[in-house]
């Protein structure tokens, strides 16, 4: 409770006037908001994600004045991660032994990509033995780029590039998965009940989870402890039974307008030709990444009962809140992804130190 309290005053200086860049940021979400309109207007698959995801990209890269500070992020996350809860219905309990053989494939899929990336970041992009270790580990945005700024490696390089790898995964799987099924899933992206038909108590539900969800989340020192932590409590709300409710429709798109917004805005203060190189090579190293995903949904597949869709979606090393975004989005299997999104992120967390002392040193 102490540290949620200290995050929370913390938050409240940051938002201080003369502190947090309120024009700015307002004109962040007015162009994040028009992108994700956009987007819906041509009936893409999760539109005010990804329409805001780009605008705001598109507006780093013309020097746009706008700014989307990391303080912004938790109210969004506390909101996606109460939704993501509500995908876990009380029959996934008798679903978990399924998992068994696609979390040990999820071990070696981690294993693959870290190598092939690593090496791909090494000989491609040039990039010195740290930077490319921690760049090219696929998942944990904040941690590598702190693990690597600590072992010398250029941290803007590795944020850039674990920032690159989340636009890009988010962007490209929604289309893939569209080819992989052979039909238009833009109109399956409408995610919970309107606020106008949504009951107040469902408000409650929303706020109470949220809320105490991250202060557990503080407590127990989760990863990304203000999605977690919400998610951890909206899933027992749900898989006991307590209740069945889902955040409104339109709160969830607010939320995924504020990510997609602040996913764009990383690439801020970064000049053009920086941007665009890291955007290159991670098309390429996001190329290498899809095509191990898909090779090893695949291979799996066949030695468990889950299909090749919700492994990739499972696998596929985007951001949590923004794969499992899509899972709901498509209707698929919502608390699979995402538990497996959690243990390829300590997958990660727990095997970059160690892996890193293992590296060979540079020649000379």
């Amino acid at each position: 409770m102490r540290s949620f309290l200290k995050d929370f005053r913390d938050g409240l200086r940051a938002l201080a006037p003369g502190r947090f860049p309120y024009a700015r940021f307002a004109a962040a979400l007015t162009l994040g908001a028009a992108g994700g309109w956009t987007f819906a207007q041509f009936n893409l698959p999760l539109p005010w994600m990804l329409g805001a995801m780009t605008a705001c990209t598109l507006g780093a890269l013309v020097h746009a004045p706008i700014a989307a500070p990391a303080v912004v992020r938790p109210p969004m996350t506390m909101v996606i991660g109460v939704l993501l809860g509500a995908g876990f219905k009380p029959e996934v309990l008798t679903l978990i032994p399924t998992w068994i053989p696609t979390i040990l494939g999820l071990a070696g899929f981690v294993a693959a990509c870290a190598a092939a990336c690593v090496t791909y970041f090494r000989l491609v992009g040039g990039f010195d033995r740290t930077t490319a270790f921690f760049a090219g580990m696929p998942g944990g945005l904040v941690e590598m780029t702190v693990l690597g700024d600590e072992k010398g490696g250029d941290a803007r390089t590795i944020a850039l590039v674990h920032s690159a790898r989340v636009l890009l995964v988010v962007f490209t799987l929604p289309f893939l998965v569209q080819w992989l099924q052979g039909a238009w899933i833009g109109s399956r992206s409408r995610l919970g009940v309107s606020i106008l038909e949504a009951p107040w108590t469902s408000d409650l539900w929303l706020v109470g989870a949220g809320v105490l969800g991250a202060v557990v989340g503080h407590a127990l020192r989760f990863p990304a402890k203000t999605l977690l932590g919400p998610m951890v409590v909206s899933a027992l709300v749900h898989v006991l039974g307590l209740s069945d409710f889902t955040p409104p429709r339109e709160i969830v798109n607010a939320a995924q307008v504020g990510l997609g917004t602040v996913i764009g805005s990383r690439f801020l203060g970064a000049a053009p030709h920086e941007i665009l190189r890291i955007l290159g090579l991670s098309a390429g190293s996001t190329a290498i990444l899809l095509a191990i995903t898909l090779l090893f949904a695949l291979l799996v597949s066949r030695v468990s009962p889950h299909g090749v869709v919700p492994l990739l979606l499972a696998y596929s090393p985007g951001g949590l809140a923004e794969m499992s975004l899509v899972a709901l989005a498509l209707q698929i299997e919502v608390a699979f992804v995402a538990a497996h999104h959690i243990i390829r992120i300590l997958f990660v967390m727990l095997s970059a130190g160690p892996a890193f002392a293992l590296m060979p040193e540079d020649d000379g």
